[in-house]
């Protein structure tokens, strides 16, 4: 595995490390806007427009939805990665991939606010998310192109923190625009454009239009898609470990409106306003931890303590709704829960960086690979979690099968030797 050095790999890399600041800002208020974008739709949107078309099928439907769309979106990163690493335009490598994936997400964001019909929510959700993960793919692919590996448990911690308050804004504008869905992914859609062309625009890239390139070929292109783990066991572990935990987090947040009215017994108005509740509480508790976590991660040149910690917090709870099925309880899974998933995602991007098998050469070919494993769980969860319901009768399933699998992923961080 090729390691990495402590300090920056080349003059563009030093070069941009001054700037640093004013780019965690703006990967911030990307990554923010991201996710408020998939909080949004996946949490009240797309929920409540799969149930206004079919209320008795809701599940099914909107399991049919959502796996659609992460099945779609499986292989997009590490596609976009990749060929952002043999991008070569004026703008750099990755910055045209972000124009692209914003402009193309803004338009199918309104097309899909029309959409009356099962079979054209699922079209054009699908192609929103296919275009959110191309602006979505170069953005880790950035933090190992311009900051250096002493400061990217800073960095994976501005990330996290744009994803956090990404997805409390994202539920709670949502919930506010719940009954004018129009008007609502309008919003989102000028979000994203305004974003990713302000990061472009005030974050410029080194040029690559004259940078070296090897010859192309397609067989080396899909080939270089398999890691193998007899000779990257580290990489294999770490994208063993994201899958198990997203696993555990996808199930609840995918269904947590249902989970509100079925389990809880709210009503629809009532599960729409507290879904924000929770989603503040999960936030305010998350942010305690994230931006701590990293610094110290950086500090005491650990990533792996801080990932298996978080992952059993959070597995912990997701045991509260079993036994305390009540908004009250629920406040205190957010909690918790968000307390954890503060610190795991303030540090797992920077323990990705750290094992990735040719970092500077296919960095996002490679991190989009690991992207994999938080697609492919989503692709997974739906209908693991509608069968769970369908046998079980009921939601404790889903709480269940989430605290095994947080388990699962704090072990497969164990053996991991390229990252301390």
């Amino acid at each position: 595995m090729t390691r990495t050095s402590d300090k920056p790999a080349s003059a563009e890399t030093a070069t941009a490390a001054t700037h640093q600041p004013r780019l965690f800002l703006w990967l911030f208020l990307v990554n923010a806007v991201l996710l408020s974008c998939y909080a949004a739709f996946i949490v009240i949107f797309v929920p409540n427009q799969v149930q206004n078309i079919d209320p008795a099928q809701k599940v099914g439907n909107l399991a049919i939805v959502t796996t659609a769309a992460s099945i779609a979106t499986i292989f997009v990163q590490p596609l976009v990665g990749a060929f952002s690493d043999r991008t070569r335009s004026r703008l750099g490598r990755r910055a045209p991939w972000v124009l692209i994936g914003a402009s193309g997400a803004a338009v199918f964001m309104l097309l899909l606010a029309g959409a009356a019909t099962l079979l054209w929510v699922t079209i054009f959700y699908v192609l929103v998310m296919i275009l959110l993960n191309t602006l979505n793919a170069p953005i880790p692919a950035i933090i190992t192109d311009r900051v250096p590996v002493r400061s990217r448990g800073v960095a994976s911690a501005v990330l996290a923190m744009g994803t956090l308050v990404g997805m409390g804004a994202g539920v709670i504008v949502a919930g506010y625009f719940a009954e004018l869905i129009g008007i609502g992914y309008g919003v989102f859609a000028a979000l994203v454009l305004l974003s990713a062309f302000g990061f472009v625009l005030f974050n410029r890239d080194f040029s690559s239009k004259d940078a070296e390139r090897t010859p192309f070929s397609w067989r080396d292109f899909f080939a270089g898609f398999w890691v193998s783990p007899r000779k990257h066991p580290d990489f294999a572990w770490a994208f063993a470990a994201r899958f198990l935990m997203i696993l555990a987090y996808q199930g609840v947040q995918s269904y947590l409106l249902y989970i509100l009215r079925d389990h809880i017994h709210l009503s629809v108005d009532a599960s729409n306003s507290f879904a924000g509740v929770l989603t503040i509480v999960q936030l305010l508790a998350a942010l305690v931890s994230t931006y701590a976590s990293g610094k110290l991660s950086d500090r005491l040149h650990r990533r792996k303590p801080f990932v298996i910690g978080a992952s059993l917090i959070m597995g912990c709870a997701l045991a509260i709704p079993l036994v305390w099925p009540t908004t009250a309880g629920m406040i205190a899974l957010a909690a918790l829960f968000g307390f954890g998933y503060g610190v795991y995602l303030s540090v797992d991007l920077a323990l990705m960086t750290q094992v990735l098998p040719a970092e500077g050469v296919s960095s996002g070919r490679d991190l989009g690979i690991l992207n994999v494993a938080t697609t492919l769980p989503q692709a997974l969860t739906p209908l693991v979690a509608w069968a769970l319901i369908s046998v079980s009768g009921g939601y404790a399933s889903i709480f269940v099968a989430g605290i095994a699998f947080a388990v699962l992923g704090a072990v497969a961080i164990l053996p991991i030797k390229g990252a301390r």
